[in-house]
């Protein structure tokens, strides 16, 4: 028997019109609750309204949209712009989504993605959704994720060589005279990027002779001011490390506040190497060293290619692939080194 929006409206305790704003992707005059409510509902129910439950998009809109983790990091800057240019110069529009790392507000928005007939979209996923990921790839929905591999699922990902770009720092804090490197790392929690910078730290240690040492590996909850009072204790302890590798610019911050509480000075007591270069990272005193991502092209390309899906939707030739784009250590003050420059 075929659900009927009489069928939503009755479970989700609204009227009919309500649900049909909500399906159009009107909002506005809704409380987040009703609208989450309704969209949560419709996706129990799989209902579809009309041509859609008959598997027809009712339109080609050129409009694609694009869910990230968290926007108040620098470097989805530099993706975005390379998106939007993409999507600008082969005539689609971008709507723009935060799931902050929230795995229910992330699942709002994939499941209004159909109701607000959106074409395609690319996603830096929580991992914290899988049902819905599969399901709206089984569906043969436009998906790509970016930076963030799903694993399990066969999807177009584009993201960067992780493990490449720890190498880089580490070997670069090694070779100037760093033995004892701490790690600093948000709780990984299944995400790739975060592993497999975990990954190449080990790697480098390894290569070089030097021992794994557990305490110098800290994962950090990821919520502001977490990372200061790690970064006190660590540096004020029995041992410290003579040099610290952040795997994420927003951490890097806190880990400078770290530092400079205690009255250390980079690099004469602490060397430091951060993830991801920022247009402030140059103007830190010492400037700081960074691995560069290609953000933009990283942008560009997850557009690129979602745009083909979109519009050769039969083509054999696209079948699900990962892209893997290669990192570059940007080198400056912080850890010492008397030559700057860039490290491939």
């Amino acid at each position: 028997m075929r659900v009927t929006i009489t069928d939503v409206a009755k479970i989700a305790g609204v009227s009919k019109s309500t649900v049909s704003r909500i399906i159009n992707g009107n909002l506005d005059q809704n409380t987040e609750e009703t609208v989450k409510r309704v969209l949560k509902v419709i996706e129990e129910l799989d209902y579809k309204p009309n041509a859609l439950a008959r598997g027809l998009k009712l339109t080609k809109t050129n409009i694609i949209g694009i869910i990230l983790s968290n926007l108040q990091n620098p470097f989805w800057t530099n993706v975005l712009d390379g998106v939007e240019d993409t999507c600008h110069s082969l005539g689609y529009n971008l709507m723009i989504f935060n799931s902050n790392e929230n795995a229910e507000l992330e699942a709002e928005h994939l499941r209004s993605f159909d109701m607000r007939q959106l074409d395609g979209m690319i996603v830096n996923p929580t991992l914290k959704n899988m049902e819905l990921y599969q399901k709206l790839n089984s569906k043969g929905f436009p998906f790509v994720s970016i930076n963030r591999k799903i694993y399990g699922m066969d999807v177009n990902t584009v993201t960067v060589d992780n493990i490449k770009g720890a190498r880089l720092a580490l070997n670069h804090l090694i070779t100037s005279g760093r033995k004892r490197i701490a790690i600093f790392l948000y709780s990984p929690e299944g995400i790739s990027p975060r592993l497999e910078r975990l990954e190449g730290y080990y790697q480098a240690l390894k290569e070089n002779g030097i021992k794994i040492d557990s305490n110098l590996i800290r994962f950090i909850p990821e919520q502001k001011g977490e990372v200061v009072p790690v970064v006190q204790s660590l540096l004020a302890g029995h041992d410290p490390p003579d040099a610290i590798f952040s795997t994420n610019n927003l951490m890097t911050l806190e880990i400078l506040e770290g530092i400079k509480k205690i009255n250390l000075k980079i690099p004469d007591d602490i060397a430091l190497v951060g993830y991801d270069e920022t247009v402030w990272s140059k103007h830190l005193n010492p400037p700081l060293t960074t691995v560069k991502q290609p953000g933009y092209e990283m942008g560009g390309i997850a557009a690129k290619r979602l745009i083909q899906l979109i519009e050769s939707p039969n083509d054999d030739s696209l079948n699900p692939e990962v892209v893997s784009l290669e990192p570059f250590l940007i080198i400056r003050d912080s850890c010492g080194s008397k030559k700057g420059g860039i490290l491939h």
